[in-house]
């Protein structure tokens, strides 16, 4: 080793005790021997939960100071100007106040156009605030002036408000913001109701519904047509109650017949326009509520024919039963829905019962009625519908609690309500896989009503003294029922009305049937009765001794089920 090596020997050997003594270090810190150092934060520094509190406090000084208090200023001096414009202005030229709200509405459109880039939320409020300015400053020329400029009622009035309408259509549609169209469009149904005149309500409306149509069309925005749902349900119940925003006298209008038939189109026009949506894969809540909505636009026809139009009430209510029922028919066969159909056709079938309530009288009502319970039935196993199904037996059971009470004289028209109930019942019996129905709850409801109304109907139909022969007359139909489906519960129907013409006649022989009445009453049913036990105790017999039971055909259920 020569002499220049000699110095660096102390420095090297300095640095490997440096070295080691780190390696010390280090394990002593993953053994846990020595404390974590601890690193003072400098001047300028923050420790992370500090960081993040200051971040979120400057986030929301920028919230409040910067985008709420321009949006409610922005607000605030589209009100101020709203008020400016309606005063009534005395010794200024009639045309002055529209003009100066149109050029608030121009330098507001200005204005967003500036801050598009810079701050689009902003912006899109000045744009919208620009759209209501300047519908107003239209509308301030047939309305608040002393006199105003236009007649409201004019056709120069319904042009003027009309360009508005189109030119916040046009922004809304150009801009491709849903929320400035919906804007633009209820802008339009306040036009309709400025103007108020048939023809201009109608057909301002209907191009409203075709623009929604068509917005979900080309743009996917069914929330739209749920929007404008509503919206002309309400500009027509308005116009037709007088139009009471105008300080008009509330009254309900005979106007021209078309409005009710023009409600009709536009409930058609906003359900196959929803039908016709993109996402149809899964029934979501715009389906859902546009169908609500839509339907209740058949209330509206309801009321307004009632009241106002009682000679088309039959046609209108027909003509209403075929447009809500075909909706219903549209809805299961392009998605396969289930609460759109149901709405859809739960309101055609009440339709259907309005026609038919004002086209029949009672009792015969009730007979279409019940006619009507079989159609929805059957319907409604095509529908797949377990709804429609509980439904329509709720509305079954009315339809029999007002026969009773309603009829006093019984003509043999209960019967039908019999036959109706026995007659859903083997339906739902051979479509049960169909429907889903996994218990025999329907079904045991529709027999225990055709237990109760056919023995009804008899006592009212027969003398008193065969009311106990045909009641055993019931009893042994329902044995026969059991023999040719299998099923048991016709045999138990058979057991109790057995039963129950026992205790009929314990009762009446008290009194009321005379002696050859009561002899013939008492012989038929004990002969009944002996034959009915002595046919089970064969069939009883026949099972112990391991023979077969006679084989009977049924609707492929089990026996004994």
């Amino acid at each position: 080793m020569n002499e220049s090596q000699q110095p660096n020997q102390p420095a090297e050997l300095a640095e490997s005790l440096a070295a080691l003594e780190q390696r010390l270090a280090r394990v002593e810190l993953m053994l846990g021997l020595a404390p974590v150092p601890q690193r003072e934060p400098g001047p300028a520094e923050n420790p992370p939960p500090v960081r993040d509190a200051l971040a979120a406090v400057g986030e929301l000084e920028v919230a409040v100071g910067q985008n709420l208090f321009a949006n409610i200023g922005i607000g605030v001096l589209a009100i101020g100007g709203a008020l400016v414009l309606s005063l009534p202005w005395h010794g200024w030229p009639a045309l002055l106040p529209a003009m100066a709200g149109w050029l608030l509405a121009g330098g507001l459109f200005g204005l967003a156009r500036a801050l598009h880039q810079a701050l689009p939320a902003i912006g899109k409020q000045c744009r919208g605030i620009a759209m209501a300015l300047l519908f107003f400053a239209t509308l301030r020329l047939c309305y608040f002036g002393a006199p105003s400029m236009l007649d409201p009622a004019a056709l120069p009035a319904a042009a003027c408000l009309a360009l508005a309408v189109a030119v916040n259509l046009g922004i809304g549609w150009w801009r491709r913001s849903v929320v400035l169209t919906g804007l633009a469009m209820l802008t339009g149904y306040a036009a309709a109701l400025a103007v108020g005149t048939p023809g201009f309500v109608f057909g301002m409306v209907t191009v409203l519904s075709v623009v929604a149509a068509v917005a979900l069309r080309r743009r996917d925005w069914p929330w739209l047509v749920v929007f404008a749902t509503p919206c002309g349900l309400l500009t027509y119940l308005l116009w037709a109650l007088g139009n009471p925003v105008l300080g008009h006298p509330l009254a309900v209008v005979s106007g021209p017949l078309a409005g009710v038939w023009l409600l009709l189109v536009w409930m058609a026009g906003h359900g196959l326009a929803m039908a016709g949506r993109r996402d149809r894969a899964s029934e979501g809540a715009v389906a859902q509520v546009g169908a609500v909505l839509n339907c209740g636009g058949y209330f509206l026809v309801l009321l307004h024919t009632l009241i106002r139009y009682g000679d088309a009430f039959f046609a209108v209510n027909v003509a209403a039963a075929l447009v809500l029922l075909g909706l219903a028919v549209l809805f299961w066969v392009r998605e396969g829905s289930r609460f759109a159909t149901f709405v859809y056709a739960m309101t055609g079938y009440a339709a259907l019962n309005m026609a038919l309530i004002k086209a029949t009288a009672v009792p015969e009502l009730f007979v279409w009625l019940s006619a009507q319970s079989l159609l929805v039935v059957t319907t409604a196993i095509w529908f797949r519908s377990r709804f429609i199904i509980v439904a329509n037996f709720l509305i079954y059971l009315v339809v029999v609690g007002c026969y009773m009470v309603l009829v006093k004289q019984e003509s043999g028209l209960a019967l039908v309500l019999g036959v109706v109930a026995l007659t859903s019942s083997r339906i739902l019996k051979w479509q049960k896989d169909r429907l889903e129905l996994q218990t025999e709850m329907m079904r045991n409801a529709y027999l225990t009503c055709a237990f109760v109304v056919l023995p009804y109907a008899f006592y009212h139909i027969v003398p008193q003294a065969w009311v106990a022969v045909s009641w055993v007359g019931i009893g042994l139909f329902y044995y026969g029922m059991n023999l040719l489906t299998g099923a048991r519960k016709y045999r138990w129907m058979g057991h109790n009305t057995l039963l129950l013409t026992v205790v009929y006649i314990l009762l009446m022989s008290i009194g009321k049937l005379e002696g050859t009445q009561r002899i013939i009453s008492f012989l038929v049913l004990g002969t009944v009765l002996l034959v009915v036990s002595l046919a089970f105790s064969l069939v009883r017999a026949r099972h112990h001794r391991g023979e077969p039971p006679a084989a009977a055909p049924h609707d492929g259920a089990p026996r004994g089920k």
